[in-house]
């Protein structure tokens, strides 16, 4: 175990003068990111990447290791060049859905000036930020009115990822149609069913059929291609906009207080250093160990460490019938001693333990 634990410590040793020439590195791709960008240069060169390659495998000896250095450089190209694109072009923010949908709004309102990259579903969006194509996911975690969005809360547990950040999105339902359609003309509402659900007693109301569709915008989407004059899409008025619909019934939700909260997902957890203690909140994850009342002590050490819990929900394991883990958000900040004694204590009655986000209110 010594050779072992002597070879560890070496690329400890080794893994710090990288991360020392990592940040050297990328600190000259910025220079040259500027450069590209001041005299309209593509960020890719491809013969210049061929060179890198090419030149470098030459200081390999070891003629086993090189083509797994083929892969080092490639990868670290691949990151140079995405690291130059946000510099020159800013982040790529994935949302599941199309333009106008629900999460396509958020993710607009979030970050206004950034490129938006449209998914197929909550997965898709969620795996497009774990494998580097895209920077940041934004994606539903809670509704007001319908409660947890269970997908995403089981991507939280299983992915990789950490939200950064929390954006309350307020919905509002409205009644569009095709250019020229009166209330009258209209037998059939088509939306989401989530909307159609929020949207009950105005349907009831008239008497309409309904048809579920996989989101607000692709349903709007869908009805103006059609041109149905007999048919109604429930969606938001930025849906009405993008698809030139026409709204005849404004915010028909049943409630008022209809709500979306949206999460900000990236590969790295945030660290808000010069925000103030009362702002800050962070989010845990966790199972506990099958003994009597472990989860009611695990709740005694968050509150005797200082902490306010802001909510605490549970969600069934689907690998395990009848076993549970715990979705917790707490004020405070994560980097406090505090914290860090609170995750110690905590581990005595959890069988896994994790943080999955940090932000600020």
């Amino acid at each position: 175990m010594e050779n072992l634990n002597e070879a560890r410590e070496k690329i400890n040793k080794i893994d710090v003068e990288m991360a020392k020439l990592f940040t050297e590195r990328m600190s000259l791709c910025k220079d040259i990111a500027e450069f590209k960008k001041a005299n309209s240069l593509p960020i890719l060169d491809s013969s210049r990447e061929e060179a890198v390659i090419n030149n470098n495998l030459k200081l390999i000896d070891d003629e086993s290791l090189k083509p797994y250095y083929v892969t080092y450089i490639k990868n670290f190209l691949s990151i140079s060049k995405d690291y130059q694109r946000s510099l020159l072009t800013g982040l790529k923010i994935a949302y599941s859905g199309i333009e106008g949908a629900y999460g396509y709004i958020a993710a607009k309102r979030m970050y206004p000036n950034c490129e938006l990259i449209s998914n197929n579903n909550f997965a898709k969006t969620f795996k497009s930020v774990e494998d580097g194509i895209n920077d940041r996911a934004v994606l539903p975690i809670e509704n007001s009115f319908a409660g947890d969005v269970g997908e995403v809360m089981d991507l939280i547990f299983s992915g990789s990822l950490f939200i950064n950040r929390i954006f309350d999105l307020e919905i509002e339902h409205n009644l569009m149609v095709n250019p020229g359609v009166n209330l009258s003309d209209v037998k059939i509402i088509v939306s989401h069913p989530q909307a159609l659900a929020q949207c009950s007693k105005f349907i009831e109301e008239f008497d309409f059929k309904t048809i579920e569709e996989v989101n607000t915008a692709f349903a709007a989407k869908r009805l103006k291609e059609t041109n149905d004059k007999t048919m109604a899409v429930i969606a938001s008025k930025e849906t009405a906009e993008a698809y030139g619909l026409t709204i005849l019934k404004e915010k028909i939700n049943n409630s008022g207080l209809n709500t979306t909260r949206f999460a900000s997902f990236s590969r790295v957890m945030s660290n808000y250093k010069d925000v103030g203690a009362s702002k800050k909140n962070f989010i845990l994850v966790f199972t506990v160990k099958n003994v009597a009342g472990a989860l009611a002590k695990c709740l005694d050490i968050i509150g005797a460490h200082g902490f306010n819990m802001r909510n605490l929900r549970s969600r069934p394991m689907k690998e395990l019938m009848w076993t549970y883990y715990f979705f917790c958000e707490i004020e405070g900040d994560i980097e406090s001693n505090d914290a860090k004694n609170m995750l110690v204590a905590l581990k005595t009655f959890c069988d896994r333990l994790k943080i999955v986000g940090n932000y600020v209110i």
